[in-house]
């Protein structure tokens, strides 16, 4: 009643006029949903269908959860088989416990190789094993004996360097043992050295343990991640591994025995968006060197892919509405892209705030929309599109009743 008597008066008074077309407008209103988000395809890990493996991740639990650096996918059978000449990785570790040294560049030291060592090259050439020269009387690091032991993978290093450590190869294999049980892995024997008896098997659990180990050892983790060298009596050697550098593979031992033997312990550095991660990996049983190495590269391959940007948001994407009394709209819209880096299907979740804002010019802010994905979050602004067009002084001057409620 009191607001008809005021429009009346002012009517009356010839002022009704100038009240309608100046009066403050009611506030728009303000309608939004929040936005929605697919669910990213599930990560496949490429394990290979033949032989047996192990894989361990470290670096991503925030994402793959605290068991990933400790055992995170395994296939096949899981039980003891060949190791080969991943067997000289054990070696190595067994001698170095023995005989540390103080880090990568240390020599160590001083072997001199006896007439018993240098006949240790014919034993093992008439075996087909892999050799490398050793003339009597030679002295050498302990350093370069393990590298030779371990890049060209040469048998003949390999026993003479436990028989210096260890008085005999009775006496490097009870070394072994007692190496082995102190480290929990029950699921591997060594019986010899080189790797060239059928007896020395590991799990592919065990393996991955044990490149850990060996990961760790600075003297190790140089050498193996060496793809070349040269040294006085062995002469120029290449890496067996033939992936070292290849794929973020850093390191470490190839072996087979033939057939369906073949193994391959590697380890490898991959840089992931905002993480880098520290792959162990053990693969045992494969056909062939080629076959093995191709499935090393289809794992690291398949987990860095499924490391992933997901696009959940686009500028200009649209949340809501601003609608005047008048009739006079626009939209609230995101202010910029927005991805979110994630692993493989990690659901998406999606927030939103809205501030209490009564005027919406153009470009203002009035709102946010947030995503989390694992540890990830990301946020965009929701911002108004474009000026609401004011209402005419007709429409001013026939809603009285609108005008007076603001």
């Amino acid at each position: 009643m009191i607001g008809i008597l005021l429009v009346l008066s002012l009517v009356a008074t010839g002022g009704y006029v100038a009240w309608a077309l100046n009066a403050p407008l009611p506030a728009p209103t303000l309608d939004w949903q929040t936005p929605t988000v697919e669910t990213p395809a599930a990560a496949q890990i490429a394990l290979p269908s033949f032989g047996a493996s192990a894989v361990s991740v470290s670096g991503a639990d925030v994402y793959l959860g605290e068991a990933a650096s400790g055992m995170w996918q395994t296939s096949g059978p899981q039980d003891p088989q060949s190791m080969a000449s991943i067997s000289k990785i054990v070696t190595a570790l067994v001698v170095l416990e023995k005989y540390p040294l103080a880090d990568a560049s240390d020599p160590g030291p001083t072997i001199t190789f006896s007439k018993a060592d240098h006949d240790l090259y014919d034993q093992y050439y008439v075996r087909g094993a892999t050799i490398a020269p050793m003339p009597t009387g030679t002295r050498m690091s302990l350093h370069d004996a393990l590298a030779t032991m371990l890049i060209p993978s040469a048998s003949n290093y390999a026993e003479a360097i436990a028989r210096w450590a260890f008085g005999s190869v009775s006496g490097f294999r009870s070394a072994a043992r007692e190496w082995l049980d102190a480290h929990g892995l029950s699921g591997t024997a060594v019986v010899e050295p080189t790797g060239l008896d059928s007896q020395n098997v590991s799990t592919p659990s065990d393996l991955v343990a044990i490149g850990k180990l060996a990961a760790a050892n600075p003297t190790i983790s140089s050498i193996v991640g060496t793809s070349s060298l040269s040294i006085p009596g062995p002469g120029a050697m290449q890496n067996t591994n033939a992936l070292l550098g290849v794929d973020g593979i850093t390191g470490m031992k190839t072996g087979n025995l033939g057939y369906g033997t073949f193994a391959f312990l590697f380890t490898a550095r991959l840089d992931v968006g905002i993480l880098h991660l520290d792959v162990t990996g053990a693969l045992q049983g494969g056909a062939t060197r080629e076959s093995v190495n191709s499935d090393v590269l289809r794992i690291l391959d398949s987990i860095r892919s499924g490391f992933h940007d997901v696009p959940v948001a686009r500028a200009g994407d649209r949340i809501g509405t601003v609608t005047a009394p008048w009739g006079g709209s626009t939209d609230v819209v995101l202010a910029r892209d927005v991805d979110i880096f994630t692993w493989s299907d990690t659901p998406i979740s999606v927030a939103v705030t809205m501030s209490d804002a009564q005027e919406f010019a153009a470009g203002d802010v009035v709102g946010q929309v947030t995503w989390t994905a694992g540890p990830q979050t990301e946020s965009a602004d929701i911002i108004v599109a474009e000026r609401i067009a004011p209402p005419t002084d007709g429409w001013r001057l026939t809603h009285p009743g609108e005008l007076l409620a603001e």
